[in-house]
């Protein structure tokens, strides 16, 4: 399997976080349309944790991951109902595992992309440029939501 590289993860940083606010919504237009199914999973997330600071965080990190695999040239096919169903289950044994034990390994072989799990864990972690930090909580939710979004794109790749 094709991993996400972290020259593309600073390459896509850099091409998100330096558009205006059109060139945001193009490029989540993009993504939003690309995968809808994802999306709107991806998003239930800050309703069913009833979280409003996740929204923002999430509708960045959606933009931010899918274009992460765009720079590396990774083809996604659709992410259907039926693969979140699928991964649902064996995710949420796995995040007990690696809570349970704190074993980052856990995390890496069921998602995949090494990488991006890291770069992640170092969000999720790690001051911004101007000193704020995430609640643990928010920061815990933010990990496990685009863990998932992570694995699932990943089991898209096309061959």
């Amino acid at each position: 399997m094709k991993h996400v590289s972290f020259a593309s993860i600073e390459t896509a940083i850099k091409k998100v976080d330096n558009l205006d606010d059109d060139g945001l919504e193009q490029l989540s237009e993009k993504y939003a349309l690309a995968q809808q199914t994802l999306l709107s999973y991806v998003m239930s997330a800050a309703i069913e944790y009833q979280n409003e600071k996740l929204e923002g965080l999430l509708i960045y990190y959606y933009c931010l991951i899918s274009e992460c695999f765009d720079t590396e040239g990774l083809k996604i096919r659709l992410v259907t109902e039926e693969d979140i169903d699928a991964f649902e289950e064996p995710y949420f044994d796995m995040l007990d595992a690696y809570f349970e034990n704190d074993d980052d390994e856990v995390l890496e072989d069921f998602c995949d992309q090494p990488e991006l799990t890291q770069f992640m864990a170092m969000e999720i972690s790690t001051e911004d440029e101007d000193g704020t930090t995430l609640d643990d909580e928010t920061a815990t939710q933010l990990f496990i939501v685009t863990l998932a979004m992570i694995t699932l794109l990943n089991r898209a790749i096309e061959a």
